[in-house]
């Protein structure tokens, strides 16, 4: 009588393991390129602590819309319904593409800039670099009171011209490097605690290096601003003062009063 050795267990068949791995990419392929808009606008608003918010996001992570609205901070649903959200005209269209050694973003929105702002986004060691393509901007001042105080209180109108050349920033843990240049002209400037209308003209000067420096000047108006500051990695130090033009002091006392430490005429104004 001839023994039969007994039969082993069928094992799987190796197509069915690459079948299982090919539909796990398949799928994590999917949640990557149709990941819904309201992740990026949930990511933003946590990273901004509830200060930038895109409402109403439609489309993918990669390709969508949504209106852009400035709040007074996290815990407010109430900011983006309440008096202190201000959203800007139109919607934002972006778009953003992986690529080696990062992700580049173009954001289209009609009613501040006449081309895309382009962005791109590489991590490093320990950080990550954003960079801009040089660009021009015009932003309308009403977007601050979103922001809370002390924006909420100086209600300021007039228009805001960003520029930008050769800026970047880089963050390396909890230091933040600057490059380049950013220009920010201010123009025809009024505030609700100000009966002229407008009060000037400013503008804010940004320079990246070792240790960069932000420069404020006056370029027209009653209301005459100046100062200058610094940034050395992780604070900020600004010191400035404002005053009135000669006959406008009883037009821009409450102002006066609001914006810094009173010193006779001047008033003092100490950041950081």
């Amino acid at each position: 009588m001839v023994t039969r050795a007994p039969l082993s267990e069928p094992r799987p068949r190796r197509g069915w393991r690459w079948a299982l791995l090919g539909l796990a990419i398949g799928v994590l392929a999917a949640v990557v390129l149709f990941a819904p808009a309201r992740w990026l606008s949930a990511a933003l608003s946590g990273w901004t602590q509830g200060r930038l918010v895109l409402a109403n996001p439609r489309g993918t992570v990669w390709n969508g819309t949504a209106a852009v609205v400035f709040a007074n901070g996290s815990g407010s649903s109430a900011g983006v319904n309440g008096a202190q959200a201000v959203s800007l005209p139109g919607v934002l269209h972006w778009r953003m593409r992986p690529g080696w050694g990062g992700i580049s973003a173009s954001l289209d929105l009609a009613c501040c800039a006449a081309q895309p702002i382009e962005l791109r986004a590489s991590p490093r060691a320990g950080g990550l670099l954003l960079t801009w393509q040089d660009s021009r901007s015009r932003w309308p001042a009403t977007m601050l009171t979103g922001l809370g105080a002390p924006w909420n209180t100086l209600k300021l109108e007039g228009a805001l011209d960003l520029s930008t050349k050769a800026f970047a920033m880089q963050w390396d843990g909890p230091a933040l490097r600057i490059a380049g240049q950013a220009t920010l002209d201010a123009t025809d400037v009024s505030s609700s605690l100000s009966t002229l209308r407008p009060m000037g003209s400013y503008r804010l000067t940004l320079d990246g290096g070792p240790r960069p420096t932000l420069l404020l000047s006056t370029r027209e108006g009653s209301l005459e601003l100046n100062g200058s500051g610094s940034w050395n990695g992780t604070s900020f130090r600004f010191n400035g003062e404002a005053s009135a033009a000669p006959g406008r002091e009883d037009a821009l006392s409450n102002l006066l009063n609001i914006i810094g430490r009173r010193d006779n005429a001047r008033s003092i104004i100490t950041l950081g």
